[in-house]
């Protein structure tokens, strides 16, 4: 099948079809609810942001560790994982237009999100579990 070059004329036809309209819309609708509850995490993030301020590191484990705060914040930080995953592969479909780069661009962005989740969940529920 050939691969139809994405100009301007294209992108500005109604008729026409380019990219795959299931994960567009998916990634678009997945954006918007995670961008969504990203906002009504802030009174959340604020309520340990100021909890926090001047305190020592006992006192954030402390905080953290009970799980009322702790699994809500892992929660969180998941959610910003998915934002971020999914915003930054708009950036990479937007700007490398090289196939390889592309899927490795692609790769390294799923690795990275994946790695950044995996450690900030493992550690908060580290803390809630065993301080």
């Amino acid at each position: 099948m050939r691969e139809q070059v994405v100009t301007s004329s294209v992108v500005a036809n109604p008729k026409s079809r380019y990219g795959n309209a299931r994960s567009a819309t998916r990634h678009f609708i997945v954006q918007r609810l995670t961008g969504f509850s990203n906002i009504l995490f802030l009174g959340f993030l604020l309520f340990v942001a100021v909890r926090l301020a001047g305190q020592d590191r006992t006192d954030m484990v402390a905080l953290l560790g009970q799980w009322y705060v702790g699994l809500p914040f892992a929660l969180l930080i998941a959610i910003v994982c998915v934002h971020m995953r999914i915003g930054m592969r708009e950036v990479v479909e937007d700007y490398v237009h090289e196939p390889r780069t592309h899927r490795l661009a692609l790769s390294l962005n799923t690795f990275v999100v994946l790695l950044i989740g995996v450690v900030a969940v493992g550690s908060l529920v580290k803390l809630v579990f065993w301080g």
